[in-house]
């Protein structure tokens, strides 16, 4: 795929002149349309969607990073001239008049196509190099979409036993939040749940979880300090509003003593609805008792 794809054209976008002026925005616009359509989620009966999703990602991170989106434009800026010269070549010789002016124009032409070849090839080199680059540095990004790679999916979305569990440190699960929303009303994808997220900072990877009443998921940001913040900020549809909260609790520092009242927090508050809001403070409740009887 990384020497012959046009990333323009699988993005659905104007390749060429034209598409190297796109702004970064219309690029992207021109992604999540695309995701949308080629996601495994939309895709269950597809084995190839997983894939075909990571390579829409791949052409997507070329367009987006400035020094692999213009190597990729210098590529097929030089396959053009080459085959502009290949035509032009061709209708020359259509035009000889005589074997010397045919071995004449043979010698130029062999020149010319020896060296738009190695242009073509050293382009095509550091295209590649970049490309590998990228996919790196997007690795973790991008394991959620394929089977069996990210370590989310051994973790219980319900965060598990006590411990980090699962190579997960207790660090790591500061960055974590547990979101969950009733099956009824408008229902939330891993893309719309990123998406919704990453308002507020880097997300890291989504995993989602279902059940007959009600659905959940896990949510990695990329720092503490994000998922601090998405904490009772994302609401999502109002319809259907999500319940979010911290994957591991601050922990009992905070309690003074067993028996006095917990007061929840009035912006928490505004956030949890009807029978979330009381299980939620329930959670809280257990949790002040198990604290209680550790002091004693």
């Amino acid at each position: 795929m990384d020497d012959n794809v046009d990333h323009y054209l699988f993005l659905g976008l104007p390749s060429g002149e034209e598409g190297s002026k796109l702004s970064e925005k219309e690029i992207t616009k021109a992604y999540r349309l695309k995701a949308l359509e080629l996601h495994p989620d939309k895709r269950p009966d597809d084995p190839n969607a997983p894939a075909n999703f990571q390579k829409l990602q791949t052409s997507y991170h070329v367009l987006k990073d400035e020094k692999a989106r213009k190597l990729f434009d210098d590529l097929l800026r030089a396959k053009r001239h080459k085959l502009q010269r290949d035509s032009q070549q061709d209708s020359k010789r259509r035009r000889m008049m005589s074997d010397l002016e045919e071995r004449e124009r043979s010698f130029f032409t062999n020149n010319s196509s020896a060296k738009a070849r190695s242009e073509e090839d050293i382009i095509a080199r550091k295209l590649k190099e970049e490309i590998n680059r990228i996919r790196a540095m997007h690795a973790n990004k991008m394991a959620y979409n394929t089977p069996n790679v990210s370590p989310l999916k051994k973790e219980s979305v319900d965060g598990g036993k006590s411990g980090t569990g699962g190579g997960v440190s207790a660090a790591e699960k500061e960055t974590m939040l547990k979101v969950s929303w009733e099956t009824s009303g408008v229902d939330y994808t891993a893309q719309r749940l990123r998406e919704l997220f990453e308002t507020i900072g880097s997300v890291k990877d989504v995993v989602i979880r279902s059940s007959k009443k009600k659905r959940s998921a896990l949510i990695v940001m990329a720092t503490k300090e994000a998922a601090v913040a998405a904490t009772g900020t994302v609401l999502g549809d109002y319809s259907n509003p999500l319940l979010v909260i911290p994957l591991q609790p601050a922990g009992p520092t905070d309690f003074r003593t067993a028996r006095e009242p917990v007061k929840p927090d009035p912006q928490l508050s505004a956030d949890l609805v009807g029978t979330r809001y009381q299980a939620f403070e329930d959670s809280v409740l257990q949790k002040l008792q198990k604290a209680a009887e550790r002091q004693k």
